[in-house]
């Protein structure tokens, strides 16, 4: 080839080195907006639906567990991602998570789903956490772990799992939880307390009484009808003290636990007016492992999606913060 040839040859080279890096990080970016637009607009504006190709869904296969991938349908390979519902009727089936899993593929994630079983009627026990770890263990390479609301709880016990924590990258929770002793008193008393933070929540009673029929066989006799009378006070002395069996189950199922043994950067998003889970528990969590945590508390969301309060300056700084987490989870390599 001519000199000049190749002089020409390697400036386009060059220039291509420069500027795809730039394109690709644009193209993560721009993703990363329309993302949080369409979850936290409930599909409205779809405007990331629009902009990419629907991922493709099939069964992931992960010893003793039931689970889905949704592959990533654009160029190059998708960033491996497992995706823990909350309490979730139909499982992995649920449209739901269906439509977050989609979401998030379309973003640029592999996304496996398992089923957690006692999360598809409003239980959860220590045996849930096995899907999540078959589920990372399946993968070939590192894995970030989302964790919704209570499913927050197995994604953060299966990321300090000896068999598997050196495998997870990173973890992201949106209104999850540090203390199951916390958020029961929360659910049954509708009060939260944290470092001189404290407020209270009106449960809506039948709320409570199914809560506590679908953990009838965690209670005996005495404290079901306690806890089944749906009475503040009396639930609240009741988790003051409760059964010894009880409490050793609440702390097994409790991220507080094994926080320092988790090995991933956790990235602990919250709505600040959740009614579900309150924002303390994230608090709680990030006081029990600061390094390599990251909290974001913020106003657009209410407890999984969009429906928060803020506005203005506000609600665009709360978006910011929002994007910022989709960017670097979607931009950094496992």
């Amino acid at each position: 080839m001519h000199q000049p040839g190749l002089v020409r040859l390697t400036g386009l080279v060059l220039a291509l080195v420069l500027v795809l890096p730039a394109a690709r990080a644009g193209w993560v970016a721009l993703l990363s907006g329309v993302f949080l637009l369409e979850f936290l607009g409930h599909g409205r504006p779809a405007a990331l639906s629009m902009l990419t190709v629907t991922p493709a869904r099939r069964p992931f296969l992960a010893p003793g567990t039931s689970a889905d991938l949704y592959v990533h349908a654009g160029l190059g390979a998708g960033v491996p991602l497992v995706l823990v519902h909350g309490f979730s009727p139909g499982g992995k089936d649920d449209p739901r998570v269906r439509e977050a899993a989609a979401l998030l593929a379309r973003t640029g994630f592999d996304v496996a789903v398992p089923t957690i079983p006692g999360l598809t009627h409003g239980q959860l026990g220590w045996e849930d956490v096995e899907p999540v770890i078959a589920t990372i263990a399946a993968h070939a390479a590192s894995t970030i772990v989302v964790g919704v609301s209570v499913g927050a709880g197995p994604a953060l016990l299966a990321a300090a799992d000896p068999r598997v924590r050196e495998r997870v990258s990173a973890v992201l929770t949106l209104g999850g939880y540090a203390s199951a002793s916390e958020v029961v008193r929360f659910w049954l008393t509708g009060a939260y307390e944290y470092e001189g933070i404290r407020g209270r929540v009106d449960h809506d009673p039948e709320v409570v009484r199914m809560f506590v029929r679908a953990n009838a066989d965690r209670l005996d006799a005495s404290s079901h009808r306690t806890l089944g009378a749906a009475d503040r006070e009396s639930a609240a002395r009741f988790l003051a003290a409760p059964p010894p069996d009880l409490q050793r189950y609440l702390d097994s199922l409790s991220p507080l636990r094994v926080a320092r043994e988790i090995r991933a950067r956790l990235v602990l998003v919250h709505g600040r007016a959740d009614r579900a889970v309150p924002y303390t528990e994230s608090l709680r969590l990030a006081a029990a492992r600061p390094e390599r945590t990251t909290l974001v508390l913020v106003g657009v969301v209410e407890h999984v999606g969009g429906g928060g309060t803020s506005s203005g300056w506000q609600g665009a700084s709360d978006f910011l913060a929002l994007w910022r987490v989709m960017y670097a989870l979607r931009a950094t390599p496992p």
